[in-house]
């Protein structure tokens, strides 16, 4: 669970890095390792999104889009 916002911005922050730097060494289109860099990625996004909530009673000014197929 989330609790310290600017603690979980670094988390969040280090992820946005980890699955670029995956994107770039990418080997093919189904790599594994961006998919879990992804993965990674949301889950960081959304303990951001709720510690920043929970700090400061406000929404950020966007959500993650979900694909209606899944």
């Amino acid at each position: 669970m989330a609790t310290d916002a600017r603690e979980e911005l670094k988390r969040f922050t280090a992820a946005l890095e980890k699955h670029l730097e995956a994107t770039i060494v990418r080997r093919g289109t189904e790599d594994a390792s961006v998919q879990q860099a992804y993965e990674q990625l949301e889950e960081a996004f959304l303990d951001y999104q709720e510690a920043f909530g929970n700090a400061y009673q406000d929404d950020l000014p966007f959500d993650l889009w979900e694909d209606e197929d899944n």
